[in-house]
């Protein structure tokens, strides 16, 4: 059963007054993962399309090639400035983000991402603000009119200054950034990024970094190029795959030697990174092995003048696979190889100058997993905060239909979950019962249960009040879930009988 939010609150190190800068940029890194990653299928579809049919793709072919460029120019643009809007303020707040973005795109002679970035959540902001001060003004009756107007009259506004105004300014802001990393390309000097990308991963932070940066800009390149190293020097699994082999084949005890494999599978294959960050908290040390793993990895890429054509996420290898142009492979091969390589041999190095196996320290993993957990889940209840009170979580349903399993972004640990627990369900005899992941900002209107970590029970409640919350602290093997499961399939058994 869920735990009381008071005392997940009063728990959460987010709730203190103190917050610090880090969480802050944390929660301003998952607000832009929350507008990016719903819309990465749509990337990914304009980055295979681009590596299959223009000129220098798989398959050239000019007609089906078409649709590349007023994809990029509008479609994705669009896709992230109504994510954004409808983060901050529902579909009311996607539909001024989409219009205020219109000015920007038709203004530039750019693919606008990162102007589609601001200028949504900006817009539905400004929405809200209009809709805070005029709904206890409304009459009776006129609700509709004032609403469709005033939306109308602000979306004129917001398109002829992003036009003529904010989008400029926003050009200017982009060409500079392009011209700053352009230079770490031409210098050679752009595997020094990993001494930031690395720690920042561990600490949560890369969000900011990745979705803010590095995507924006590796997408105006492939859009002129057909691929960008932009989207692999924050990305690579290499060094990743190289830091679990080591602590696999040279770890501290059998409890970490015993979970490397699994690691391997979820990082490499599966493309979610966060499974190693548990491993460089409970050796500081080892983050020289992740920085020059990914500076191996990059000055690789830039050896053999490689890139992908959209962005891999999840960053799996199956992903830089498909998404890697024609002629590119060997090199994009090469600087994964190389980055695990030099990786596994700089964390070898350190696990085996420090103090030996330690037969007593059976639980470290799980004492730095909670922590790494709870670093992200600070900057999540930042975040929460930032867009909403909170509420409490509703009475248990009598007739669940539908389990979400919700976190951050809406992948990776909750995807695990959520397929763990459906296979579960139907394996009782409960395919009734819908179980979906989400990011909590985007969990649909008719969930039954939420299932979160209980750092993130104060953001929940503040995106579906009402609806039930189960807390976990692991989102497989966890006891709550034992206790929803037997809820939910001992209820069957009981309208079998």
């Amino acid at each position: 059963m869920s735990e009381p939010m008071t005392e997940v609150s009063e728990r959460s190190p987010a709730t203190s007054s103190g917050r610090s800068v880090r969480a802050r940029i944390q929660a301003f890194g998952g607000f832009l993962t929350a507008m990016v990653i719903p819309n990465v299928g749509a990337f990914i579809a304009w980055g295979l399309l681009t590596a299959l049919f223009i000129p220098t793709g798989w398959l050239p072919n000019e007609d089906l090639a078409a649709p590349v460029s007023p994809m990029i120019t509008y479609l994705l643009p669009l896709l992230l400035a109504y994510t954004g809007g409808r983060l901050v303020h529902d579909h009311r707040g996607g539909v001024a983000g989409a219009v205020g973005t219109i000015g920007l795109i038709v203004g530039a002679d750019i693919p606008m991402f990162l102007g589609a970035m601001i200028m949504g959540p900006l817009s539905a902001w400004l929405i809200k603000q209009v809709d805070r001060a005029l709904e206890p003004r409304i009459r009776s009756g006129f609700e509709m009119v004032v609403n469709n107007f005033t939306l109308g009259f602000l979306g004129l506004g917001l398109i002829l200054s992003s036009y003529k105004v904010i989008g400029p300014v926003i050009s200017a802001l982009n060409d500079q950034l392009l011209r700053a990393i352009n230079s770490l390309v031409e210098t050679g000097a752009l595997p020094l990024l990993s001494v930031i990308n690395e720690p920042a991963k561990v600490l949560f932070l890369n969000n900011v970094i990745d979705q803010g940066i590095y995507y924006p800009l590796g997408l105006q390149v492939a859009a002129e190029e057909g691929k960008s190293i932009f989207f692999m020097v924050a990305s690579n699994p290499g060094p990743g795959l190289g830091l679990l082999l080591a602590f696999w084949l040279f770890g501290d005890n059998r409890v970490i030697r015993d979970s490397a494999p699994g690691a391997i599978i979820i990082h490499f294959l599966g493309g979610i990174h966060e499974i190693y960050f548990p491993y460089v908290l409970m050796k500081p040390l080892t983050i020289l092995a992740m920085i020059a793993g990914g500076a191996s990895g990059i000055a690789m890429f830039m050896l053999f003048d490689v890139g992908l054509t959209a962005g891999p996420s999840p960053g799996s290898i199956f992903a830089y696979l498909a998404l890697t142009p024609p002629g590119d492979h060997i090199g994009v091969i090469a600087g994964v190889l190389v980055a695990a390589l030099v990786s596994f041999l700089t964390t070898s190095v350190i696990l085996k100058l420090g103090m030996g196996a330690s037969e007593d320290s059976t639980t470290d993993l799980d004492e730095y997993a909670d922590r790494s957990r709870a670093m992200k889940a600070e900057g999540s209840a930042v975040l929460a905060d930032a867009m909403g009170d909170s509420g409490r979580a509703g009475e248990d349903s009598e007739d669940v239909r539908k389990v979400v399993f919700a976190c951050d972004a809406g992948m990776g640990s909750s995807a695990m979950g959520a397929s763990a627990f459906g296979k579960r369900l139907r394996e009782a005899g409960r395919d009734d019962i819908t179980v979906v992941h989400a990011a909590i900002e985007a969990v649909p209107a008719d969930t039954d249960v939420m299932v979160v970590h209980q750092d993130l029970a104060h953001r929940a409640a503040s995106a579906r009040p009402g609806v039930e919350i189960v807390t976990i602290r692991n989102f497989l093997g966890d006891p709550a879930l034992d206790t929803l499961g037997d809820r939910l399939t001992e209820r069957t058994h009981h309208e079998q009988h």
